[in-house]
């Protein structure tokens, strides 16, 4: 935390409009008045990392939220649910997968305690009674998605040897590896094989 803390900049006003605000004024700064909110929101920006998995553009998050007045600002919590998509990190299938995760933030009061002892990156603020859930929501949602995403806990990925899936491929499946030593040996023996073939069986010495 802060001791010194140098006056700040007044943040920019919040435009209703924008489905990541929210307004809290009928709250009135009266600890333990609550309100429920769900909304849908459009995702603009895809989220996560490309080619892995990723909640698309053009998809939406759905938010059930429990906005309640504290002491020092408005605690919000509640979940946030969508759905992602990318590719197998094993097989590379294409992948759906539902995704949801808790929220939990306070949203500080101005001239608060808390707004006065803490970095607004420790705790966001309220400005003018409204709420900007886009960060808290995002890297929430970001943080959820897997690093290395599966079709199934329990796939096999790709023969390395062919690029097939495992699960395509016949029971024993497998690439006999050759020696390089005897490699030599082998090819020998095979062209004699070949000679022998096409002499034919009754070709006399």
């Amino acid at each position: 935390m802060s001791e010194n803390k140098s006056p700040q900049a007044r943040p920019a006003q919040l435009d209703d409009r924008n489905p990541w605000v929210l307004d809290t004024r009928e709250l009135g700064r009266h600890a333990g008045l609550s309100k429920a909110v769900q909304r849908s929101i459009p995702v603009e920006t895809a989220l996560g990392v490309p080619d892995v998995i990723t909640i698309d553009a053009g998809s939406s998050l759905e938010l059930d939220l429990m906005l309640e007045s504290v002491v020092e600002g408005v605690l919000v919590s509640g979940t946030a649910s969508a759905v992602a998509t990318g590719h197998c990190s094993r097989c590379l299938d294409p992948i759906t997968e539902d995704v949801e995760v808790d929220l939990t933030e306070l949203f500080a009061y101005p001239g608060s305690a808390t707004e006065e002892t803490t970095d607004e990156d420790e705790i966001p603020r309220l400005v003018d009674d409204r709420i900007d859930l886009e960060p808290t929501v995002r890297d929430a949602v970001v943080l959820a998605l897997p690093l290395a995403p599966l079709c199934t806990e329990d796939c096999q990925g790709l023969c390395i040897e062919c690029g097939v899936k495992w699960a395509d491929l016949p029971p024993g499946h497998g690439h006999e590896k050759i020696d390089p030593r005897w490699a030599a040996l082998v090819d020998r023996f095979d062209n004699e094989t070949g000679d022998d073939q096409a002499d034919g069986p009754g070709k006399q010495a």
